[in-house]
């Protein structure tokens, strides 16, 4: 049931960020802040915004994994912190050649994944170095 429960808090992380990376993006086109994809992705503000506000989703998707997932909490956030790494490397090799945007944007992105979701596990779990192998939750 565990292995059900880390599965699960793991999806609903990766499911927040996709969703909230996805939504921002679409509202931000839609209001004329962002350019169309197929306009490419070129102004030095709006790329910087982009993984400013995905960095901060990425360790809110931390927090909730740690916060849906059995214990030791801080294994699930490490999982997923390496599927969005694993991911992210794929869309940077996919996405780089494309000339979408500057290459250092995707590669950010992964590099980005593992420590942000690392975050936002230990802020939910409030644990520090010394704590590892004995997690606590977190009072709030």
């Amino acid at each position: 049931m565990n292995l059900l429960k880390g599965i699960g808090a793991i999806l609903a992380g990766m499911i927040f960020i996709v969703v909230s990376h996805t939504g921002t993006d679409f509202v931000l086109e839609r209001l004329g802040v962002f350019p169309p994809p197929e306009q490419g992705f070129n102004i030095t503000w709006m790329v910087v915004t982009a993984t400013i506000y995905r960095s901060i989703y990425t360790v809110v998707g931390g927090y909730i994994t740690a916060a849906l997932a059995p214990d030791p909490p801080m294994r699930y956030v490490i999982i997923l912190g390496l599927i969005g790494l694993a991911l992210g490397t794929i869309a940077a090799i996919v996405t780089i050649p494309m000339k979408l945007g500057p290459a250092w944007y995707p590669i950010a992105l992964a590099v980005l994944a593992l420590p942000c979701v690392w975050l936002g596990g230990k802020l939910r779990t409030g644990t520090t170095d010394h704590d590892i192998g004995h997690e606590h939750k977190a009072a709030f």
